[in-house]
């Protein structure tokens, strides 16, 4: 293999925010993208989302402008994606469902090919449990939006084998982004630090001791964060955030990453960030 884009065909698994940002990403680098979804609404949805990210991406001149777009295919069957060099899920935070479906999608494509799991939070061992082939998985963390963030955690769990990790090093250079490999544990990095970093600023807002906008604007302006905690909660997805406290909880311990009352809240109110229109703030129309 090689960092070239010709030499990749990607299958993502999952047509949520994260898979609809990795699939423009691929697309937008030239590489063959087929997306599985079984959520019909979702799956229809697909096509019109994608194009929309790369309009986006384009107008940042955060994609190559040389290059024709990479063929999009929408499905709701893994088979349709067993030609994949490279097989990216990226479903629900939630450990049943991330290893039924890369079960399911490990036996229909070949032994050297990796199986890499988006996942904010679950450990990769944990994962790796369920596959006949553990040393073929590795973690992947993109950020959201993936177009604009150019750093990827890589992670690498006790049983992954350097041919996935050379494969994954190797998609990552088609993508043109940077990786940075680290060990396995719940969370790894950024989640284990930045999301009880996020619930915190939650609580100070639930407690009425700042409104959301001076929580950001005192982390922004006088600590550095790019947007402030509340904001990048919106980008998040706040029931993608509920979701990675509670399994930073639940393998942790940590009564910080308990998810706060607020935080649940506006879950339960549909109130999902960016994607949804409003979080913490408001933004208009809902985002695909």
């Amino acid at each position: 293999m090689s960092g070239h884009a010709e030499a990749h065909r990607l299958t993502v698994l999952g047509a949520g925010t994260m898979g609809l940002g990795i699939t423009s990403l691929a697309v937008g680098h030239g590489i063959p993208v087929t997306v599985v979804e079984v959520d019909e609404a979702k799956a229809g949805r697909t096509r019109a989302a994608v194009t929309e990210r790369l309009r986006m991406a384009q107008l940042m001149r955060a994609l190559p402008a040389d290059r024709p777009p990479g063929e999009l295919t929408v499905t709701a069957s893994p088979a349709d994606g067993r030609e994949a060099t490279a097989v990216v899920e990226a479903v629900t935070e939630d450990t049943p469902t991330k290893a039924k479906v890369l079960e399911a999608v490990a036996g229909l494509t070949g032994a050297r090919v990796p199986l890499i799991s988006n996942t904010s939070s679950i450990p990769i061992d944990e994962l790796a449990g369920f596959i006949a082939d553990p040393a073929r998985l590795v973690g992947t963390h993109f950020m959201n939006p993936p177009y604009l963030i150019p750093t990827v955690e890589v992670i690498r769990g006790p049983r992954t084998g350097e041919t996935a990790m050379a494969a994954v090093t190797d998609l990552l250079r088609a993508l043109e982004r940077k990786p940075v490999v680290v060990g396995d544990g719940p969370g790894f990095v950024t989640s284990r630090v930045l999301h009880p970093m996020i619930n915190d600023a939650i609580r100070v807002v639930q407690e009425g001791t700042a409104t959301a906008e001076a929580v950001d604007v005192l982390m922004r302006d006088c600590l550095g964060h790019r947007t402030g905690p509340l904001r990048t909660a919106d980008l998040i997805g706040l029931d993608n955030l509920a979701d990675s406290l509670r399994v930073l909880h639940e393998r942790t311990g940590d009564a910080r990453c308990a998810p706060s009352e607020l935080l649940l809240e506006k879950v339960r109110d549909g109130h999902l960030g960016r994607k949804s229109g409003r979080g913490f703030y408001a933004y208009g129309k809902e985002l695909a």
